[in-house]
């Protein structure tokens, strides 16, 4: 009953939060966004007997993230940078634990379109990015390192478990190049909104990988 009403609230602070973006009503982004990942930090300690630290800190860097790149600036932008850069870090942590058995087909085959992905994205909006060049960089080839291991993770297993965290990662990957461009390359509208449910799924499949149970 409680994990029902966790995921509930998880949804409707999403769908309140992403209202907020469509109808640009500041007072419900300022609100909801926040409590985004808390709602989905709730759902996730009921929804599991055994709670991974990993994960769960995780969770409380997205949170930050989120906080932070709520203001406008770049120290913001920086330190929420910096947020999700430790959140991919913990991620990245997780599924390299998974993995047991490790081709080296498996990992050319996860290692290339990641890199030609991240070198096109990158060469595309360099030139807006002046001093944050670094960083963006840094935090790409990070982003894009949890791809390559959740999809080595996915070649080596094939089981359910894997497979979110792998659309769950691409999901992230689409939500932040989304954020790039609108912020650095090319400003619209409708990207605030998809970059917020694309971040939402992202996060949400993430969980379900963490509570689906391992294959036998």
């Amino acid at each position: 009953m409680i994990k029902k009403i966790a995921l509930f609230a998880f949804i409707l602070i999403s769908v309140l939060d992403i209202t907020g973006i469509i109808f640009n009503i500041e007072s419900l982004l300022y609100v909801f966004k926040p409590f985004i990942m808390l709602s989905l930090l709730f759902l996730y300690t009921k929804s599991v007997s055994d709670i991974n630290k990993w994960y769960t800190t995780g969770l409380i860097f997205s949170f930050f993230g989120d906080v932070f790149l709520m203001y406008s600036g770049q120290f913001p932008f920086k330190i929420g940078l910096v947020s999700f850069l430790i959140a991919h870090i913990l991620f990245i942590k997780i599924v390299m634990h998974r993995i047991k058995n490790v081709s080296f087909l498996n990992i050319l085959s996860a290692v290339i379109p990641f890199a030609a992905f991240l070198s096109i994205f990158i060469f595309t909006i360099k030139d807006s990015l002046y001093e944050l060049l670094v960083p963006v960089i840094i935090y790409g080839f990070t982003i894009s390192i949890f791809g390559v291991v959740s999809l080595v993770n996915y070649l080596e297993s094939k089981s359910n478990k894997s497979l979110w965290m792998l659309i769950g990662a691409l999901f992230f990957m689409i939500s932040d190049s989304l954020l790039a461009i609108n912020k650095f390359y090319l400003p619209k509208e409708i990207f605030a909104v998809l970059i917020m449910s694309t971040y939402i799924i992202a996060q949400y499949l993430i969980y379900r990988s963490l509570i689906e149970k391992a294959p036998d």
